[in-house]
């Protein structure tokens, strides 16, 4: 499966090539063929380990010849599908479910307010440590995240992101937990403009949409809202004009055993990536599972919608449902290229060759750290 793919995979970035659009947008390309390649594992995976051979070549076809634009939202629709499996699966964890009550006219009423006091408060969940719930997530799902010293040879390599368990290809192994940062909001990422020179938790979308996952650290053991102030308790500071800041008031559960992709590294030479990134367009309409992704969005999302949509090519502002416009939380996820077994995970950076480069960075393809 994995050698078809990427003969498939080859075959289509040579035809994409070809268009004298990606010709002068190369960094285009390389998010379709990345995208190209997320369809085949994320749609392999759809099938489970029962797929037919028929089914298999349909989507090897598919990949070879669907449009673009859909291919990219089936692979939205395939990873939002294993993140309600692994949400349904956190809340059989963490809530006493067969004492969930139906609600009525008047609590309804009040859900509507969207102040953090009438949000699912962290003494309705279960009184379990981060261990027991990752572990009795290994139990239910096959697989969890641990963090341990790194593999890696060199000494900057320091703790690793280690699966425990199994996983197949195109598995959501990791979810990018933190801070998300629109284009237009640049300037309060702290430490901006450099950043990236202090903080090794920063990631960036291909529709320029930050993550700074240095706030949710190895996250918490409780369930609580995450806001201004919350994230002001782990030493952020905030720049600029303070009351124009804004993160929402939503329940995040601070116990997400996959909240951990930050700590992926970097292959060691010949050693090949066996994770991918995946960019992750979660629909706020889903409230049941909001508590499970764990990031918040600087400043409010109408904002966001407005000035940070990304660059001139990436106007996928919002998810079209049956015509209707749905607000999204642009989040990222990790994605495994094989199938996966007690190793510890590892992801290609693609540090572009004008960007300062530590010595112990080895290109895993020249050719896309250029177009990065």
């Amino acid at each position: 499966m994995i050698v078809r793919v990427q003969i498939v995979n080859f075959q289509f970035v040579k035809t994409l090539a070809k268009n004298p659009t990606f010709a002068r947008d190369p960094r285009k390309l390389q998010y379709d063929s990345d995208t190209n390649r997320l369809f085949l594992y994320t749609s392999y995976n759809r099938l489970g380990k029962n797929a037919e051979e028929a089914d298999v070549e349909e989507i090897i076809d598919m990949a070879s010849k669907a449009l673009f634009s859909d291919q990219e939202k089936l692979v939205q629709e395939n990873v939002h599908s294993q993140i309600k499996s692994f949400c349904m699966y956190m809340d059989e964890i963490l809530l006493n479910i067969e004492k969930k009550k139906e609600p009525n006219g008047l609590s309804f009423a009040t859900d509507m307010d969207n102040s953090p006091s009438n949000h699912q408060d962290v003494s309705e969940t279960r009184p379990l440590r981060r261990a027991e719930v990752s572990q009795t997530l290994k139990d239910l799902m096959g697989y969890t995240l641990e963090i341990k010293p790194s593999q890696i040879s060199h000494k900057e390599a320091g703790q690793g992101l280690f699966l425990d368990g199994e996983a197949e290809v195109g598995a959501v192994v990791a979810i990018y937990p933190g801070v998300i940062y629109s284009p237009a909001c640049y300037r309060y990422i702290p430490g901006y403009p450099t950043a990236h020179e202090t903080n090794p938790h920063l990631i960036t979308r291909y529709d320029g949409n930050v993550i700074n996952a240095q706030p949710w650290g190895l996250g918490d053991e409780t369930r609580e809202v995450w806001d201004a102030s919350t994230v002001s308790k782990v030493g952020i500071n905030i720049q600029g004009d303070e009351k124009q800041v804004n993160y929402g008031s939503d329940v995040i559960e601070r116990r997400n055993p996959l909240a951990f992709a930050h700590y992926a590294n970097h292959p060691a030479k010949g050693v090949a990536p066996n994770i991918m990134v995946c960019p992750y367009d979660f629909p706020l309409t889903d409230k049941d599972m909001r508590v499970y992704i764990p990031n918040v969005a600087f400043r409010n999302l109408e904002d966001s919608k407005l000035k940070g949509l990304g660059s001139s090519w990436f106007k996928n502002g919002s998810f079209r449902n049956a015509g209707s416009e749905v607000p999204l939380l642009k989040a990222l996820v990790l994605v495994s290229t094989r199938a996966l077994c007690n190793e510890e995970l590892l992801l290609n950076y693609r540090w572009s060759h004008l960007e300062h480069q530590p010595e112990w960075y080895t290109p895993v393809d020249e050719e896309e750290d250029t177009i990065r």
